[in-house]
């Protein structure tokens, strides 16, 4: 159901709040758009006169609304419109998907996202040939699954000139420039659309317990307009959107340049996000130490450690965060490089005031770890990639080797570490699902990289709202705004890294609060309500 403006208070009872405040909280008040009490259901009568709506969980769990920290709006918003190949387990697969919604697509350019080829018996991606046939010859853009490439049919490819640009490949792949230009053309939507498109978008987030997102904007994902565009429609909790952090990866020089930046985008949280130190390792562009396993490449550095030295020392004196997308280690080697130059010229105090924050961060070995965390660097990372593409037969070890597949993305090393975690999905690349997220961590594929539960949810809540500046949210406690979602789950437990249960129990030692038990044994957790400073964003508790 579509969000409803909030009433005045809201008394939620007899069912599981998720509160380290009172672990054993069974109801919770909400007023004016803050927790005004929680406590058990048996005190809770004295409340119920005063409330203008009771909510009968019926057992219902409670907790904190997840937080998205890396989100590209539109782009999930086209890819809910366009053709889906993450689901395609053959080339044919795919193909067929394109050959059905060819027949019944609008005119203008045929959109698909997510095919991923080290998945297919084939073991290699469409061709420009195959898509044409497929298509019947009209302009099509295929996203692999990063993002960082994509197949483009012949008529898409003599449209924009293409085969003239950096990064066309024989065969209609493209990376680099002409990924860029592919991706603008697949982008150009009218106003109203585009509108469409990021109401869309923010409204599937609200309806997976998301009471805010972390849009990683960069002039190739989306243009600052479109940033201030965003930034309108989620301002209020009344305008029905979860809250939207903005983050704008465009590089600096100068605090001149830093200060247009803001100016340009009343509301930006960082001058970051999207700006690519490298690219993706499934594109084998990410800039590694060492070549690929299956290829005689190392990847793409796109920035230097002078220009993210710049940037930095800019947005430090414009007193701003700064950000990066960084995934290899050659592309983390530079980063360090460029902020301990940076440290230099401002001093590690001024740095350190502004912040730093990185996207992804796959591959971190310990000395890289420590520079981290002397450095201060916060950290954006997705642990449904190790899901989809870990493991000893996933992407990662067709493209690293073994050996270093098994030491991406370590989620214990940082978290034990005491680097600051915020989870995020980097939709479209994998879909918005928070629960999705804290399972990937808690199964992570190499078992000494696993986070309890609890910890990942933390991450997956708290975490982004503490990475962009915002204290004392997210989660439930008395005076604290009211970003809730409730849900309807199978079994609540306390959940360790290794697997072990601990029922809920009101003993003493059951101090902890609960979560859904998750894994693959288990219905997925299904969210009844989400509210966002005690507005209604979407309600299916009826």
């Amino acid at each position: 159901m579509p969000y409803r403006a909030r009433v005045s208070s809201t008394l939620y009872r007899g069912g599981v709040v998720h509160s380290p405040a009172d672990p054993f909280a069974e109801a919770v008040l909400v007023e004016d758009g803050t927790i005004a009490w929680l406590g058990a259901d048996d005190t809770a009568d004295g409340f119920a006169d005063r409330a203008d709506e009771v909510v009968d969980l019926d057992g219902a769990l409670v907790t904190p609304g997840f937080v998205d920290a890396h989100v590209h709006v539109l782009e999930t918003g086209l890819a809910l419109e366009s053709v889906d190949l993450s689901g395609a387990r053959s080339l044919g697969d795919a193909l067929d998907a394109v050959r059905r919604a060819a027949q019944d697509a609008p005119d203008g350019v045929l959109l698909g996202f997510g095919w991923d080829e080290t998945a297919w018996p084939e073991g290699r991606g469409p061709t420009a040939a195959e898509v044409d046939a497929a298509a019947g010859g009209r302009p099509v853009y295929l996203g692999r699954a990063d993002l960082h490439s994509a197949v483009v049919s012949t008529a898409l490819t003599q449209r924009l000139g293409l085969d003239r640009l950096a990064g066309w490949a024989d065969g209609g792949r493209v990376e680099g420039e002409a990924h860029h230009v592919a991706r603008d053309a697949a982008r150009a939507v009218d106003p109203e659309r585009r509108t469409r498109l990021y109401r869309r978008a923010l409204t599937e987030a609200a309806a997976r317990g998301v009471v805010s997102v972390h849009e990683n904007s960069a002039p190739h994902v989306d243009t600052r307009e479109g940033l201030v565009e965003l930034l309108g429609l989620t301002r209020e909790a009344t305008d029905g959107l979860p809250h939207l952090v903005a983050y704008r990866g465009e590089a600096c020089v100068t605090v001149d340049d830093a200060r247009e930046v803001l100016a340009a985008v009343p509301g930006l949280t960082a001058l970051g996000g999207d700006l690519n130190v490298d690219g993706s390792i499934g594109s084998r562009t990410a800039a590694l130490r060492a070549p690929y396993a299956d290829a005689g490449t190392d990847g793409v550095l796109h920035l230097t450690a002078e220009r993210i030295a710049n940037h930095i020392t800019a947005a430090c004196r414009a007193g701003v965060q700064a950000g990066f997308h960084v995934i290899g280690d050659r592309g983390m080697d530079e980063l360090l490089l460029g902020l301990r130059a940076a440290v230099d010229v401002e001093g590690a105090a001024a740095v350190a005031r502004t912040g730093v924050r990185v996207e992804h961060a796959e591959m971190v070995d310990a000395p890289t770890l420590a520079a981290l965390v002397l450095l201060g660097v916060r950290l954006s990372v997705q642990p449904a990639f190790d899901a989809w593409w870990g493991g000893p037969d996933g992407m990662y070890a067709a493209r690293l080797g073994a050996g270093r597949a098994a030491a991406l993305n370590p989620l214990a090393d940082l978290a034990s570490a005491g680097v600051p975690l915020a989870f995020g999905s980097d939709s479209p690349v994998t879909p918005v699902d928070g629960w999705a997220g804290v399972r990937a961590a808690v199964e992570h594929h190499a078992v000494e990289q696993r986070l309890s539960a609890r910890a990942a949810f933390r991450a997956a809540t708290r975490g982004g709202w503490r990475l962009a500046g915002h204290d004392q949210v997210g989660e439930i406690r008395v005076g604290w705004p009211a970003h809730l979602a409730v849900w309807r789950a199978e079994h609540l437990a306390v959940q360790a890294p290794d697997g072990r249960l601990s029922a809920w129990n009101p003993d003493a030692q059951a101090g902890t609060p609960l979560l859904p038990l998750l894994g693959a044994d288990e219905a997925p957790p299904r969210c009844l309500r989400t509210v966002r400073d005690g507005v209604v964003l979407f309600d299916a508790l009826g």
